[in-house]
C-alpha cells in the first residue's frame, strides 16, 4: 500500500435496517486527494441477496437513520456553507429535502417513536461570532472572557460561545410537494400577500443557556427528550453526568439521573416499554478518574444505574460504540486483544458473543428481528457489513475492500511473548515480500488506553511497502485486556509500557532471521509519541525516530490541553517530583537518535508547545532534530486530516526512514 492508497480506505457507517428485515442503509466514507476531503453518499442494499445501489449522490453524505416505519432515510449533508444539516429522502430513493438550517450545523440527530419529529444537536453561536454578522472575521472579534477551566476542545476550538442544545423539528414529507418560494410582484390593493405552497416548518428550541447538551433519546411516548447537560462555566473538573428529560412541549425538565450516581455516559437509549439503557462508568470519589474506567452497559432505575455486564469482564468503551435494540436484548461492542466483538446482552445480564474474530467498528450495528447486520474492519478490508443469521454465523454482504487488497496488503502475524517479568504482551509482526534482512520499526499507539487491532492499518502497510519490518504491540496501559492491564501505568508512565514494547521488540529479532536487529527505527504518536520519546531517552541502539503529536511535557499540558485539567494528575500525578520522573521532556537532553518531530498547528489535545519545547531541547542537546508543522490540522490529522496532508505526511515520514533508516 503506497501513500496515495488512503483513497482505498473506504469505511461504512453504521447500518440502518428496516423494522422488517427487507433492507439496510448504510453511508461509505474515504478520502478523496483530489477534493481534499473525505467524500462518501449513501447506499441502500435488499435483503437477502441484494446488491447494494447507490441511494444519494452528495458530496460527503452520513450518518443515515431509518423512521420507524422504514419509508423514510434521514441523513446528514453539508449545506452551501459546509454545515451538516439533516436531510430526508424517500427509502427507495428521490430528491433529499433538507429538514434544518442550524447556523453551524447538527451534530447528531434522533428520530421520535412515531417517526413524526426530530431532535438534533446543534451549537448556538454568541451574536457577533462565528459568521453571525455578515463581513466580521475571527479576527476582528470580541475578546472572549473565560472564568471556567475548561473553555476549548480538540477539532472544534473555542466552546465556552457556542454552546450545543437540542432542538425539535417536524420530519417533512419526503415524498410530498416542494417548497415554491413566490415570485416577486405587488399585491393589489386589499389583497393577502402570497405565501409559499408549503412552508417550511421552524425549529423549536428546548434548551438555552450556559449549559452545553450532549446525547439524545427520546422517552417512548414521545414526549421528552432525554440528554446530558453540562456547564458551560466549570468551578472545579467533574466527569459526572446528569441525566434530564425535556418535555418537547416546553414544559420544563425532570432528572432522571443525579450526579450523585456517580457515573459518566457515553450513551443512552430507551426502548419502547420504557426501559433506558446506557453506556457509562464510574469516577471515583475524585469525579476524574477515568483511566481503564471500565465502561459497562447498564439499566437506569430510580437515579441510579443497574450494571448488566461486569466492567472486569467486558470492555464496552471502543471509541464512538453504540446501544443497538434488538427485541428486549441489547447488542454493544466489546474490546478484547485487538478485536472488537459484537456482543448480546439480556436484561439478566445474560451475554453471548455474535461476532468475535473481526474488528466491529465503534459505529456498531443495527437489528429487525432474527436479523443483525453489523459494521466491521478486518485484516483485507477496512470497511465491510456483514450479515448474522440465527445461528450466528457471519456473512460478508458488503465489501468495500477490494481496491484495497489489489493495491497489496501484508496481514500481519499475530504473536504474545513473555516480558522480563513474565508478564504477556500481545501484539503483531509485519514483514515485506522476501527473504529480508529488512529495516525494523518499532511502532507504538496513542491513548494509552487504546488498542491496536487486527483490521487494516494505513500506517503499517505504507511502511511496510516501503521495505520496512514492523513490529507493535499493545503494552501494559492499553485497552483490551482488562482494567488491571490499563491502570499498571497510573502515575508510572515509562515504567512497565516501556519495558513491554522493549521486550517485544527483542522477542520479535530473536524469532525471525528476516528482521536486522542492527538496522532500528522507533515511532508514535500522542501516547505514542510520549513513549518513544521516553524510549529514545532510555535506549541509543535506534537509528532514528519519530516523535508526533506527543505527550511531551506534562507540567506545559496542564495549562495548554483541552484536556490538561484532569489527564496529567491521573496518569502522572501532581507531586513535582513524581511528574518529572515519567517527563520526556525532562529526559531530553539524555537523547542521542536523530529525532522528526511531527505535530499539527490547532492540535489542542496534545498543544503545538509540547513539540517546539521538546525540539528545541532536543538541538540545545545537540541532536539532529527536524520538526514539520501540519496548517489547519489538529490532534486527528493522520484519522481524519486533509487527504492531502495524509499524503504530505507519509511521504515526509518515508523521507526521513530512508535518510536515518535506508533499506537495502
Amino acid at each position: 500500500m503506497r501513500a496515495a492508497d488512503i483513497e482505498k480506505l473506504v469505511s461504512v457507517s453504521r447500518p440502518a435496517v428496516a423494522p422488517d428485515g427487507s433492507f439496510a442503509v448504510y453511508a461509505t466514507s474515504r478520502p478523496d486527494v483530489a477534493a481534499n476531503r473525505a467524500v462518501g453518499q449513501l447506499w441502500r442494499i435488499d435483503l437477502p441477496g441484494g446488491a447494494p445501489r447507490r441511494l444519494t449522490r452528495g458530496i460527503a453524505d452520513r450518518a443515515p437513520r431509518l423512521s420507524p416505519d422504514g419509508t423514510v432515510v434521514a441523513f446528514l449533508r453539508g449545506d452551501a456553507k459546509g454545515s451538516a444539516q439533516i436531510h430526508v429522502v424517500p427509502a427507495l430513493g428521490g430528491e433529499p429535502v433538507q429538514v434544518t438550517d442550524a447556523p453551524l450545523g447538527v451534530s447528531s440527530f434522533v428520530f421520535s417513536p412515531d417517526g413524526g419529529a426530530f431532535a438534533y444537536l446543534a451549537l448556538v453561536p454568541e451574536k457577533g461570532r462565528y459568521g453571525t454578522v455578515d463581513g466580521l472575521g475571527a479576527a476582528s472579534e470580541s475578546p472572549r472572557r473565560v472564568t471556567g477551566l475548561r473553555w476549548h476542545a480538540n477539532g472544534l476550538g473555542y466552546t465556552l460561545d457556542r454552546p450545543s442544545h437540542v432542538f425539535v423539528v417536524p420530519v417533512p414529507d419526503a415524498a410530498g410537494e416542494p417548497f415554491y418560494a413566490p415570485a416577486p410582484r405587488v399585491a393589489a390593493e386589499g389583497e393577502e400577500p402570497p405565501t409559499p405552497r408549503v412552508v417550511p416548518a421552524e425549529a423549536t428550541a428546548l434548551t438555552s443557556g450556559a449549559v452545553w447538551h450532549d446525547l439524545l433519546a427520546f422517552t417512548p411516548d414521545g414526549t421528552e427528550v432525554i440528554t446530558s447537560p453540562s456547564p458551560i462555566v466549570d468551578e472545579r473538573i467533574d466527569l459526572r453526568s446528569r441525566l434530564v428529560a425535556v418535555r418537547v412541549d416546553g414544559g420544563g425538565e425532570r432528572e432522571v439521573l443525579g450526579l450523585d450516581a456517580g457515573y459518566a455516559i457515553d450513551e443512552v437509549v430507551a426502548s419502547p416499554d420504557g426501559a433506558l439503557f446506557v453506556l457509562g462508568h464510574t469516577l471515583g470519589d475524585s469525579h476524574v478518574d477515568f483511566i481503564a474506567p471500565g465502561v459497562a452497559l447498564g439499566l437506569v432505575d430510580e437515579g441510579s444505574v443497574r450494571l448488566l455486564t461486569d466492567p472486569d469482564a467486558l470492555d464496552l468503551g471502543e471509541p464512538g460504540s453504540a446501544i443497538t435494540l434488538a427485541g428486549d436484548d441489547v447488542l454493544v461492542q466489546n474490546r478484547t486483544r485487538g478485536r472488537v466483538e459484537l456482543v448480546r446482552v439480556t436484561r439478566a445480564g445474560v451475554t453471548s458473543v455474535l461476532l468475535a474474530d473481526a474488528e466491529v467498528t465503534g459505529v456498531g450495528a443495527d437489528a429487525a428481528g432474527a436479523r443483525v447486520i453489523a459494521a466491521i474492519a478486518a485484516p483485507d478490508t477496512f470497511g465491510a457489513l456483514v450479515e448474522i443469521d440465527g445461528d450466528g454465523d457471519p456473512r460478508r454482504i458488503v465489501d468495500l475492500g477490494g481496491e484495497l487488497r489489489a493495491s497489496g496488503v501484508v496481514t500481519p502475524v499475530e504473536t504474545q511473548i513473555a516480558a522480563r517479568d513474565g508478564y504477556p504482551v500481545h501484539g503483531w509482526v509485519a514483514v515485506p515480500e522476501g527473504d529480508g534482512p529488512f529495516p525494523v520499526i518499532l511502532q507504538i499507539h496513542g491513548g494509552p488506553f487504546a488498542q491496536y487491532g487486527v483490521h487494516v492499518f494505513d500506517e503499517t502497510q505504507v511502511l511496510v511497502d516501503a521495505g520496512y519490518a514492523v513490529v507493535y504491540c499493545n503494552p501494559r496501559g492499553s485497552a483490551g485486556y482488562g482494567r488491571a492491564h490499563g491502570r499498571s501505568i497510573r502515575q508510572a508512565m515509562g515504567t512497565v509500557d516501556f519495558t513491554d514494547v522493549i521486550d517485544f521488540l527483542e522477542a520479535a529479532l530473536a524469532a525471525d532471521a528476516r528482521l536486522d536487529g542492527t538496522r532500528l527505527g522507533v515511532q508514535g504518536g500522542s501516547y505514542g509519541g510520549y513513549l518513544t520519546a521516553w524510549v529514545i531517552a532510555h535506549d541509543h541502539r535506534f537509528a532514528g525516530a519519530i516523535v508526533e503529536r506527543g505527550f511531551l511535557d506534562p507540567e506545559a499540558f496542564v495549562g495548554t490541553s483541552d484536556i490538561g485539567s484532569f489527564f496529567g494528575q491521573e496518569y502522572v500525578g501532581t507531586d513535582p517530583a513524581l511528574v518529572a520522573s515519567q517527563s520526556p521532556a525532562a529526559v531530553a537532553h539524555q537523547v542521542r537518535t536523530p529525532t522528526l518531530v511531527l505535530h499539527s498547528e490547532l492540535d489542542f489535545r496534545c498543544p503545538l508547545e509540547q513539540a517546539t519545547r521538546y525540539y528545541l531541547s532536543l538541538r540545545t542537546a545537540g541532536v539532529d532534530a527536524e520538526m514539520l508543522i501540519f496548517p489547519g490540522e489538529n490532534h486527528e490529522l493522520t484519522r481524519a486530516g486533509q487527504p492531502r496532508h495524509r499524503v504530505e505526511r507519509f511521504d515526509a515520514v518515508l523521507d526521513w526512514w530512508r535518510r536515518v533508516l535506508p533499506t537495502d
